[in-house]
């Protein structure tokens, strides 16, 4: 495969997610500042944390991208300058914005840092992406909306100096890209300011005007019905045809969700990126890693039709747990680990290691920090010691299957 190595961009909604991403192969991050993000529910970055965020990952050859893809209103908009001139001091690679009055005010007081247009603002053709070029955007995140074959088209028609960037993995809204009305309506937390109650999730069932509390089922299925409930994306098994298409960057959603998600996630689609550019097979077992993370029922997105709808329910699939995480290992592989959720002496285990697939660890045994055994890890964040059957590196992950 001849074409240039595309991107991989991880969320980080706090600092051990970004850390994590960094660690798991990661070659950008996205996060947002502590307002004007989309996802305002998220722990997030104050300007302190943002600028430990930013040095972190440019030590470590990572972009930094901040969100500022909320649509401000008028009384927002002095603050907002002010902003954008306070992270325009710390120096992000990149901001990902949605509205063309923040694109203006971006290029005066944060003339430094590069344009990203938020799939919030809907480009699924060539017209807008280059009229957004000219505008000066450096990057077009597509709307998750748009087909594979529409790709190579816009791909065909815009500017090289026009990145396209696209969504891989992670949950879907029920909206055009994001541009929901429902959660506002229904609670007032508004999701185009980062506030979505996911509205979509919920159980609905029918009331009967004249027989109120009386509920009927929208099907047949006991459950109650989840008429609006997406599946989830995963690309995995595709990014040979996406690079062929003319992505150059590919996104995972996911500023909500867990280290752990941002770890094994990251850690698989690098696999899935490097195999493609090597014009190597896809290993199997890196298609079962993204099975590993909390998800709703897997789909390609519209990248090849409708994704279609989990109706039955709204919970997430999980398969496993992460129990540990490991704070340091001598080549031995004597480790100190640090607890997440509780386990057991004689449990069976995995260790995922950064860059490598896992390995099982049957019947394990620990102690604590005085070397006395311990039949389970009960404490919230206690530190325990235990052999591993290498060394394994700060960061690396003991997890459990369900």
């Amino acid at each position: 495969m001849n074409k240039k190595k595309p991107e991989l961009l991880a969320p980080a909604g706090d600092m051990e997610r970004l850390i994590m991403a960094v660690t798991y192969g990661a070659d950008s991050v996205y996060l947002a500042g502590t307002e004007f993000g989309m996802r305002a529910a998220s722990n997030n970055f104050n300007l302190e944390q943002m600028k430990e965020a930013v040095e972190f990952a440019h030590s470590h050859g990572v972009k930094v991208y901040v969100t500022v893809n909320t649509l401000p209103r008028e009384d927002e908009l002095d603050r907002l300058k002010e902003y954008l001139a306070a992270v325009n001091a710390i120096g992000p690679d990149a901001f990902i914005i949605c509205d063309l009055g923040v694109m203006e005010l971006a290029k005066e007081y944060a003339p430094d840092v590069k344009l990203h247009i938020s799939t919030q603002l809907g480009v699924i053709n060539s017209e807008t992406a280059k009229f957004l070029y000219n505008y000066g955007a450096e990057t077009v995140v597509l709307a998750r909306e748009t087909p594979m074959e529409d790709i190579r088209k816009i791909h065909s028609k815009i500017p090289e100096e026009l990145n396209i960037e696209a969504f891989v993995h992670g949950a879907m809204c029920v909206s055009f890209s994001g541009r929901c009305l429902l959660s506002n309506y229904l609670t007032g937390r508004d999701a185009n300011r980062g506030a979505c109650a996911q509205p979509c999730r919920w159980k609905y069932r029918v009331i009967e005007e004249k027989r109120p509390g009386e509920m009927f089922d929208v099907t047949e299925e006991t459950n109650g019905t989840y008429i609006l409930n997406s599946r989830d994306m995963c690309m995995i098994e595709h990014i040979p045809e996406l690079i062929d298409a003319g992505v150059q960057c590919f996104k995972i959603e996911g500023r909500m969700k867990s280290a752990y998600y941002a770890a094994v996630v990251t850690n698989a689609y690098r696999h899935a990126i490097d195999a493609a550019m090597e014009g190597k097979p896809l290993d199997p077992a890196w298609v079962l890693e993204t099975e590993k993370v909390s998800h709703r029922p897997y789909s390609t997105g519209f990248y090849y039709g409708y994704p279609g709808q989990n109706y039955s329910e709204n919970g997430y699939i999980t398969e496993c747990d992460v129990v540990a995480v490991v704070e340091e290992c001598d080549e031995e592989g004597h480790a100190l680990l640090t607890q997440r959720n509780k386990f057991f002496s004689g449990d069976d285990v995995e260790l995922l290691v950064p860059g490598e697939l896992p390995v099982a660890m049957k019947g394990v045994t620990f102690t604590d920090l005085e070397g006395n055994p311990l039949e389970d890890t009960r404490h919230a964040m206690m530190q325990f010691k235990m052999d591993l059957p290498k060394q394994a590196p700060k960061y690396s992950i003991i997890r459990k299957n369900r």
